[in-house]
């Protein structure tokens, strides 16, 4: 019992000073889940666009901020759509947003670019 109460008095302390630390440094933990890995890699990335994509985001009036603000940040990987494994450039489905999804952006992760081949509107 005497061994459990050294532990918190060193645990409890220990766990707000780096809470603070990191929440001072703007540090998450939020960025490894996968969902999470893709979008920021492919945030970090140049874009690119097919023709059909430029298209189709004139017709919807989407433009690059609100794609890259909303659609990218807050949308979904669909896993199960994509092909993660796929070499040299990964493909994935994104669907945005999470609940009763209204677009489905389709796009390739390369090294140094990032490539939105067609863009849907589900609804």
């Amino acid at each position: 019992m005497r061994k459990l109460k050294f532990f918190l008095i060193g645990l409890i302390p220990g766990l707000v000073i780096v809470f603070f630390v990191l929440n001072k440094k703007g540090a998450s933990c939020s960025g490894y889940l996968p969902n999470s890995r893709v979008i920021a890699e492919t945030l970090s990335k140049e874009f690119h666009y097919s023709e059909s994509f430029k298209t189709e985001m004139t017709s919807q009036k989407i433009d690059e901020k609100f794609l890259k603000d909303s659609i990218m940040t807050k949308g979904e990987i669909n896993f199960e759509k994509s092909h993660a494994q796929k070499k040299p450039c990964p493909d994935y489905v994104l669907v945005y947003p999470k609940k009763n999804p209204r677009y489905e952006v389709t796009f390739e992760k390369c090294d140094k670019t990032s490539t939105f081949n067609s863009l849907k509107k589900l609804r």
